[in-house]
């Protein structure tokens, strides 16, 4: 454990604090982590603004996966250092592991930097900078499954993220991971299982486990008896529990078992977040992905043989070092056949601290904008093409809100797809069955099935 003190010396600040401002960025976890902090402040009496000129405290809960999120952290905290200081400003999350004690060094009206292994202790490190002159820095290397999820404070009233394992042990050399976040820790399955008894209760309906490596759950506590599918098994069994989503999965240690609980348990969504990365060998190679392309595709022929109707989403990197283009038309060709109905694509940014830093980024930046916009592209033509092959068929929709225009519900079926329509507000928080008609861009549009007539659909 870390916990510094910094020069240079500040005024005292010795004031009480009523309102806080939090912006987060970064993955679903970093979402997780926000919430959980803003739990612990309503609980110590704050009040969250979102207008953070109002706000008494500000806290930043960064991401150092991709290099623009960093950029905009960086440019947003340079900015309020050129303002005059009102406000105790914080920052969290994986930046504050991988710039650690520089952040106070580069940005002196900083008042607390904390690590992704201590959000628990947030209050504790807001009275410190109340009561001290000096700037806290506190990070644990070592993380202990020692977080209160149910202090969470969760805006969504029917959808929930849920930790299940934190870490990663693969040490992809693209990632900052492993260095931010520490090696995989599970959370005991019946705190997992209990949470979301609790969560059910409150009137949620669908919940998303969490984990750098989802696939791994279990695994560092054999004891226990109970991998990722066991857990899927347990969480099956709750009453109301409509929807169980998760992300995201190693294509290395997903196994049969739990491709057969995906397809067997009433509860479990059919997209499977399935991340290739890259297509070349090569390149999968350098990068520490521990699979060949056949082997993944083998695990997506498994997958499809055994859940009919699974969609499958992926994470892609282009022009990772000394990527070729023929190496990423491989790429391309893998997308064009498998036809992804989910994807995140990101060009290469080299991140301090990791292996890939060895090596050159010698890949222009204009051509890995172009290799992202003809991927892009391509994933634009099929998932157009995979909702025109829906019109006319009638979807299960969880209803979730009214849309945009004020005249229409919007949900999401098990599969992820958005869709519209027409409907009473009171139908928010249940699954309704929608038969399309049409569709805009990247939403469909139906019309409500009342329940007597699904027999003629």
């Amino acid at each position: 454990m870390k916990i510094r003190y910094d020069v240079p010396q500040k005024k005292c600040v010795m004031r009480e604090l009523k309102t806080f401002h939090f912006r987060t960025y970064g993955c679903q976890m970093n979402e997780l982590d926000s919430e959980i902090m803003e739990g612990q402040l309503l609980s110590r009496g704050l009040n969250k603004v979102e207008n953070e000129k109002e706000a008494d405290l500000l806290i930043f809960n960064t991401c150092s996966i991709r290099d623009l999120a960093e950029r905009k952290v960086m440019g947003k905290l340079g900015q309020l250092g050129r303002g005059k200081k009102r406000a105790i400003i914080g920052v969290t999350g994986c930046m504050a592991m991988a710039k650690k004690d520089s952040l106070f060094r580069k940005f002196p009206h900083l008042d607390f930097v904390v690590g992704t292994n201590n959000i628990t202790d947030l209050n504790t490190v807001i009275d410190e900078v109340l009561y001290s002159e000096k700037q806290v820095f506190k990070t644990d290397d070592k993380y202990e499954e020692n977080l209160d999820y149910l202090v969470a404070h969760r805006e969504n009233k029917l959808k929930a993220h849920v930790s299940i394992i934190r870490g990663c042990d693969k040490f992809c050399t693209y990632c900052v991971v492993p260095y931010t976040r520490g090696q995989e820790v599970s959370r005991p399955y019946k705190d997992i299982v209990e949470e979301c008894k609790q969560l059910v209760d409150k009137g949620y309906k669908e919940v998303t486990l969490l984990g750098q490596n989802v696939n791994s759950y279990g695994k560092d506590q054999p004891e226990w008896n109970c991998l990722f599918h066991d857990l899927l098994y347990h969480l099956d069994k709750i009453p109301g529990l409509s929807r169980v989503r998760f992300m995201t999965s190693h294509p290395i240690d997903i196994t049969r078992e739990l491709m057969y609980g995906i397809r067997d348990l009433k509860s479990s969504c059919n997209l499977v977040h399935f991340p290739i990365q890259a297509g070349s060998d090569r390149i999968l190679k350098k990068m520490h992905r521990i699979y060949t392309k056949q082997q993944y595709l083998e695990k997506v022929a498994m997958l499809k043989e055994i859940i009919p109707n699974v969609s499958l989403g992926t994470d892609i990197i282009v022009g990772f070092p000394t990527e070729t283009e023929e190496e990423f038309m491989e790429t391309y060709n893998v997308f064009k056949d498998i036809r992804y109905s989910v994807a995140f694509l990101y060009t290469y940014s080299p991140r301090k601290g990791t292996p890939a830093m060895r090596w050159k980024d010698d890949i222009p930046e204009e051509v890995k904008e172009d290799r992202l916009q003809r991927l892009m592209s391509l994933y634009n033509d099929i998932s157009k093409q995979e909702r025109s092959e829906m019109l006319g068929e009638t979807l299960e929709v969880l209803v979730d809100k009214i849309s945009k225009d004020k005249n229409r519900l919007r949900g999401r079926t098990r599969c992820w797809k958005k869709v519209v329509f027409e409907g009473d507000p009171n139908l928010i928080g249940k699954e309704v069955p929608i038969k399309i008609h049409s569709m805009s861009h990247q939403t469909l549009i139906g019309d409500l099935v009342q329940k007597e007539a699904l027999s003629l659909v």
